[in-house]
Formats: structure tokens, C-alpha cells, sequence
């Protein structure tokens, strides 16, 4: 593991998340009552069976009959494929620090409108641009995410526990991936 002498716990360099982290609250209250804990932050975990809420994405398209994303497209979301994850935890288990957050990310953003567009290709169906007013009625619950650009980077995780993910790309496994089975 490369470690920074004497540096403190703390969290990678990210635009801080719309979304509450639950995770990150019961690691504090372990923390705080003495218990060694630290924090796994997962992006998109994908291989050709299942995408995170990617794999929902693909259940609104064939719902839909359309591959969407909202305004251009253009916010992230970050990835990581599943084989990278396990190499992560056991390094942050045998080397990580207490009270750290670890970014398992691959890939800092993937675009939406390309992950669309592999679904699109994958499912045999066109791809459109949804309004922001438009994403709650298309997309249901998962409107609370497909706008948002959420970039993440695991530079400082990579440079503290020494990890290099080496997996496919999002849009790798997505395309090839088996729909008819998904």
C-alpha cells in the first residue's frame, strides 16, 4: 500500500453527492463507539448481467420502446467493472485506515447519453432526449438520478491501497451483453 505518513482519514476529492450516504453515517456512529470502519463508495458495479441502476435503464427502454437520457445527455455517472471490487476491499481491509472513504471507480463519468445508446443498440430500439420535465413521467423514480452529472475519481484510493483497476468499460460490457437473457 502506498500511504501519505500521518495522514488523516478522509474522503476522496469529489463534488459532494446529492444523494445522503447512509453508509458514511454508520460508519461515523461505529467510529465513534471505537469500531475500526471505513467507507466503499460504489459507482455503477457492471458486467454483462447486471449494471447497477443501469440495469433499471435498461427495463424502463424495453418498457418504453425508447433508449432515453435527459437534455443532451452529457452528465456522468461513474463505473467500475465487478471483478475490480473484490481486489479493492481486500486491500482496504488489509490496509485501509480507519474512517476512510474509498472511491471504487474505474471510470469517472460515462456519459448518459452513451450509456443510451448502448442500451439503444442492445435492445434494437431508438435512442431519444427527454426534457427535464419530461424524466419523471419516462423515467419513474429513477428521475432522481438520470439528470444528475455526478463524476467521481479514485486517484487518492488508488495512490493509498495501491489498486489499478483493469476490467472492461461500461459500454464494453453493455454491448456485449445478452438482452434477450437480461
Amino acid at each position: 500500500m502506498v500511504r501519505t505518513p500521518g495522514r488523516s482519514a478522509t474522503e476522496e476529492d469529489a463534488p459532494n453527492s446529492p444523494f445522503p450516504r447512509a453508509s458514511e453515517a454508520a460508519a461515523a456512529s461505529l467510529l465513534a463507539r471505537g469500531v475500526c470502519a471505513s467507507v466503499m463508495r460504489l459507482p455503477q458495479v457492471h458486467d454483462t448481467r447486471k449494471q447497477g441502476l443501469i440495469t433499471y435503464l435498461i427495463a424502463v427502454a424495453r418498457e418504453k420502446g425508447v433508449s432515453a437520457y435527459v437534455g443532451d445527455g452529457l452528465n456522468r455517472w461513474p463505473a467500475v467493472p465487478l471483478l475490480d471490487c473484490a481486489p479493492l476491499y481486500r486491500l482496504a481491509l488489509a490496509n485501509g485506515a480507519a474512517g476512510a472513504r474509498y472511491n471504487a471507480v474505474a471510470e469517472e463519468g460515462v456519459s448518459l447519453r452513451e450509456i443510451a445508446e448502448a442500451i439503444g443498440r442492445g435492445l434494437k430500439l431508438p435512442v431519444v432526449a427527454k426534457s427535464p420535465e419530461e424524466a419523471g413521467a419516462h423515467f419513474g423514480w429513477l428521475a432522481a438520478f438520470v439528470g444528475h452529472d455526478i463524476p467521481a475519481s479514485s486517484a487518492l484510493t488508488q495512490k493509498w491501497l495501491g489498486w489499478h483497476p483493469t476490467g472492461p468499460g461500461l459500454i464494453s460490457d453493455l454491448d456485449r451483453m445478452q438482452y434477450s437473457e437480461a
